[in-house]
């Protein structure tokens, strides 16, 4: 009698549809296949911008805000220069107080760093919680200050990792808003900036002598923490990050045009900083105006920089990022080096408001370059927290740098300080038309 064979095997193993069609074990399933579309759709990226519209537009104000207690407070820094250097407040020689603004600046570039990746994750309001609360604790705790050291800590480091806590949010979050006019949008928004640095220079000084330095100090900390009630009721996460990524994107050290744009950016903020804490103390010093019109010179170039962050960014929509920031700071470069040839205050006024246009471009458009140069715009977060960390070197060594050179002796050493600063300006420039070329070629009439 032959074996049962057929009866120790499973009969669904018996039928040919089961031997050739059904799919092994861990195969997709039906019920897996209509998923798909919807995984597809979640890795596909995200969706295109509205380029425009009620939320859209609310987070450019917003970021108008942000740029107006970050760069702004910086921008403004001239103006506490100025008064430091009265003595009045605490002895110290011009190097040492520009280690203030140098470290400031470098703070808020550099805790781009951990703030972009944080924003990546979605804790967008967190971070503008905990930025906001740092500016305006550290201004009252400089309100208190009556020594170098405390200025220190709480004007540079308080101040400066607050403002890097909101500033990489801020150039990382309107990108995912606009995409045909991100750089009239990022424009309009870091002209906020230059409004700080008007009106931060004059509170200060219209205060100091009617309410004493304290006071004034409190005031502009009264400002910020006003103006952020705008940021925390209107910020808006478009785009989400599907999962964690690493903090740094070591890709970029191979990416070769975004590495020598990053260099361009740093040697581009080392001359600039020597421009934006000096540009002050500068007419005062050599007689030009008087101690009231050297303040208001401050706010006189962040007048001119709000047209530099508007009209440039606008005009590079149409012709390109590349095509218009490599002139325009080379041409900062060389506005920089005529200020050799200033010898009164209508020559300042001048000064102070063309530097200031120049000033503007090379702050407003870098954030669209490195969006240029990132394939992959969920990293966005990531690429701009890192670019602006290494190119924030360049401001921690040029404030620094610029009053090493400026001496403690008098007379002071202008000319040496200014040749610094343009010639700086003037390389940062040269970078950036080599990036161009990386990107496009030699041919001059393509958008880059």
């Amino acid at each position: 009698m032959p074996p049962q064979v057929a009866e120790d095997v499973p009969k669904e193993k018996m039928t040919p549809m089961n031997l050739h069609n059904d799919p092994p074990k861990g195969s997709p399933s039906e019920t897996d296949t209509e998923q798909q579309p919807a995984l597809e759709n979640h890795t596909r990226g995200p969706p295109p911008p509205p380029d425009g519209g009620l939320f859209a537009w609310l987070q450019v104000a917003a970021g108008f805000v942000l740029f107006f207690n970050t760069w702004g407070l910086v921008s403004a820094f001239s103006a506490f220069q100025t008064y430091y250097e009265s003595g009045e407040l605490f002895d110290a020689s011009s190097a040492d107080i520009s280690w203030i603004g140098s470290i400031q600046c470098f703070l808020l570039q550099l805790t781009g760093v951990v703030a972009g990746p944080i924003f990546d994750r979605g804790y967008l309001r967190l971070l503008i919680i905990t930025g906001s609360f740092m500016i305006v604790f550290g201004h009252m705790m400089l309100s208190l200050c009556t020594e170098y050291w405390q200025a220190l800590l709480a004007q540079a480091f308080c101040v400066g990792i607050g403002a890097g806590l909101l500033f990489v949010p801020t150039v990382s979050l309107i990108p995912t808003w606009f995409s045909t006019r991100i750089g009239l949008a990022i424009g309009i928004a870091s002209s906020g900036s230059s409004l700080g640095g008007v009106i931060y220079p004059i509170v200060l000084y219209r205060l100091i002598s009617r309410i004493g330095f304290p006071w004034a100090v409190r005031c502009i900390g009264f400002i910020a923490l006003a103006t952020f009630m705008v940021p925390l009721a209107a910020l808006r996460m478009r785009v989400r990050v599907p999962k964690p990524r690493a903090i740094v994107d070591w890709s970029a050290f191979r990416d070769a045009p975004f590495m020598l744009f990053t260099l361009g950016v740093l040697v581009c903020f080392i001359g600039q900083t020597a421009l934006l804490f000096y540009i002050s103390f500068y007419p005062a010093d050599r007689g030009f105006t008087d101690t009231s019109l050297a303040f208001y010179t401050a706010a006189i170039f962040n007048a001119g920089s709000i047209l530099g962050r508007i009209l440039p960014n606008a005009l590079s929509d149409r012709i390109g990022v590349f095509n218009t920031i490599a002139p325009f700071t080379m041409l900062l470069g060389v506005t920089m080096l005529c200020l050799l040839g200033v010898h009164n205050a209508a020559g300042m006024i001048i000064e102070a408001a063309v530097t200031g246009f120049f000033s503007g471009v090379v702050v407003a458009l870098p954030p669209v370059c490195f969006r240029v140069l990132t394939e992959n715009k969920s990293m966005i977060g990531t690429r701009i927290g890192q670019g602006f960390a290494i190119g924030g070197l360049g401001l921690l060594a040029g404030g620094a740098g610029a009053g090493a050179i400026l001496g403690t002796v008098d007379p002071l050493h202008w000319t040496g300080l200014w040749v610094y600063g343009g010639v700086t300006a003037c390389a940062a420039g040269l970078i950036y038309v080599c990036v161009r070329v990386m990107k496009s070629g030699f041919v001059l009439n393509i958008k880059t």
